[in-house]
């Protein structure tokens, strides 16, 4: 057994955060440009795109992340494909991401009256213009919540790359705790790093809720 004092710990589940928030940066923000295209897809006036937004959202809602990681990377090498913990993380996350902020921003679009959109026409916007100067903006503005409360999720589910050797929080808790074997404080202290991370956003979430207007 390795002698760890408790900064020792801290400090080591600190430095390793800083990969947890990494990677949830890369995921969210990936997640928000792939996001977007499935959403074009998703209202699309083609019926073939729909259907595609459709089936990419079901496929990648309707399976665990922890499957899609695994497909990414035990499954890309197989293809040829060679693929680092990191990447193979990256990917996942952001894929997994992309189908949930379609399907928020696709609510706030249909939650928006069609006066909306006829008021863009009646200005002489096409579809594309229409999408990016009146609706997009007031989706965005009324998904901002949830939109919130998903990247809480996602931070939360950045543990599970662990399993796949990323070497993120979990895993270096792991480690740790391999070396110490102080359970308690090891995953005590990365409960409350999660914590310290995740509370910020979701009193965020609740103010911009409160904060809406009144339908």
């Amino acid at each position: 057994m390795i002698e760890f004092t408790f900064w020792d710990i801290l400090r080591n589940l600190i430095f390793a955060t800083r990969w947890t928030l990494l990677l949830s940066i890369v995921a969210f923000g990936g997640g928000a440009v792939v996001g977007l295209l499935i959403l074009f897809a998703r209202i699309s006036k083609h019926p073939w795109l729909r259907r595609f937004g459709a089936g990419y959202i079901a496929l990648f809602q309707g399976t665990p992340l922890l499957m899609q990681l695994f497909l990414m990377f035990f499954g890309l090498p197989m293809l040829g494909f060679r693929i680092e913990p990191w990447t193979a993380a990256a990917l996942g996350l952001t894929f997994y991401a992309s189908a949930y902020l379609a399907e928020i921003w696709r609510g706030g679009v249909e939650a928006l009256p069609r006066g909306q959109w006829d008021a863009g026409a009646s200005l002489g916007l096409h579809y594309l213009q229409e999408l990016r100067l009146v609706i997009l903006p007031q989706a965005f503005a009324i998904t901002r919540p949830p939109a919130v409360g998903f990247l809480v999720q996602l931070i939360k589910s950045t543990a599970l790359t662990s399993i796949i050797g990323f070497e993120e929080l979990l895993r270096t808790a792991n480690a740790i705790n391999n070396a110490t074997f102080e359970p308690f404080t090891v995953y005590g202290l990365v409960a409350v790093i999660f914590f310290v991370l995740c509370y910020p956003l979701t009193q965020y979430a609740r103010m911009l809720e409160r904060r809406m207007p009144a339908h």
